[in-house]
């Protein structure tokens, strides 16, 4: 298997466009892709339709499969204040099977979504319109049916002041529904989650829950428990809280200890100190644990390396990154960071990714939507 990743900035989209598939095509000796991903920024919209046509006409692909984007990523670069498109292009090796299937809006329960079988597929990646589709039954439909097989991928983002984005599959363009992303036979695709959070405190169980309301943690009011965390806490510590406290829900039971990576993250949404009880964004069981954590810079960086390291020796052949649009410079003040730190870790893989309105990755065995967090597949060779 052969990949390539190219990066193309500027107001010109032709510009853009021929010097990311320049760097992506370069790698394949002259061969056609079997597939080529494209990112493309909202600021050539209304060029989507003419680009994407161009794409598939220069580089001869045999699929194509993309969504616009606010920003765009590629190689070791997130950028995020010119407009850019990133590109990704694949030759299958013997016995591999990549596989582009469109899903309308009204399709997400429909069977064959991505066009193989399940004994076939090792991974899938979703692209979705976040207005139109329905990620969690689509999330849902693809786990029953393909069973086993990972699933990564983001909704796709534009224009801030319009409640549309694109996906594109061939050379078509659309402002609807969602691009499935077969990977099997011979390839597998392989996910890393990084949550961008830090665990404070110490793990607790949950007594009694309703929806997503908690009321009460190791038989004691939830906030109560909230407000003895916090306070233990050394002063650097909590300095850094400011608005940055989570809720992490444990995936799996059976630790004897908990850690980076086992808990699912979610937004703290509300507070009462009169009942004692605490809003998350999701539905804690009774009997889950649960830990507070902190969300920010200095955590997601060093979650990210966590989450890298384990896989630095494995033979990835490119990768995909879909990063949250409240990370980037915005989170840790400087550019690139995500992009920059798969790179040093893993080395000079083709990457090729953009800024999404949602993260999907699994944690635990399950496949959730995130924010705030870095949902990377990586291409293998099985």
């Amino acid at each position: 298997m052969r990949a390539g990743g190219g990066l193309g900035i500027g107001s010109d989209w032709r510009s853009a466009l021929e010097t990311a598939l320049d760097g992506a095509l370069a790698p394949l000796d002259g061969d056609a892709p079997n597939l080529l991903l494209v990112f493309a920024s909202a600021g050539y919209e209304a060029d989507y339709p003419e680009l994407i046509r161009t794409a598939v006409a220069t580089s001869r692909t045999t699929e194509l499969a993309g969504c616009g984007a606010s920003a765009v990523i590629a190689e070791e670069r997130e950028v995020e204040t010119e407009a850019g498109i990133a590109a990704l292009a694949l030759t299958l090796p013997l016995g591999g099977i990549l596989n582009v299937r469109y899903v309308a809006a009204d399709e997400v329960r429909g069977d064959d979504l991505a066009g193989m079988s399940s004994a076939q597929c090792h991974g899938l990646v979703v692209l979705a319109d976040p207005f139109t589709a329905d990620i969690a039954t689509l999330i849902e439909t693809l786990e029953r049916e393909y069973s086993g097989a990972p699933i990564v991928g983001g909704l796709a983002t534009g224009n801030p002041a319009a409640r549309s984005t694109c996906v594109f599959h061939g050379a078509t363009v659309v402002e609807e529904g969602a691009v499935v992303i077969g990977v099997g036979g011979t390839l597998r695709l392989r996910p890393l989650v990084s949550q961008g959070c830090e665990p404070i405190g110490e793990p607790w169980t949950v007594t009694d829950a309703d929806q997503h309301i908690v009321r009460s943690i190791g038989g004691r009011p939830a906030y109560q428990v909230l407000l003895e965390t916090v306070n233990k806490l050394d002063p650097e510590t909590r300095d850094r809280l400011n608005t940055n406290l989570r809720v992490g829900l444990a995936m799996n039971e059976y630790r004897d200890e908990f850690k980076r990576g086992d808990f699912l993250i979610r937004n703290l949404v509300g507070v009462d100190p009169r009942s004692g009880a605490i809003a998350v964004a999701g539905e804690p069981r009774v009997g889950q644990t649960l830990q507070f954590q902190i969300l920010d810079a200095r955590a997601a960086d060093q979650e990210l390396r966590h989450m890298l390291l384990p896989v630095a020796d494995a033979s990835s052949v490119a990768a995909l990154l879909f990063a949250c649009n409240g990370r980037g410079k915005g989170l840790f003040g400087t550019p690139d960071h995500d992009a920059r730190t798969v790179r040093e870790v893993l080395g000079p893989l083709p990457l090729a990714g953009l800024f999404c309105n949602g993260e999907i990755g699994p944690v635990g065995g399950a496949t959730f939507l995130h924010g705030y967090t870095a949902s990377l597949g990586l291409i293998e060779e099985a």
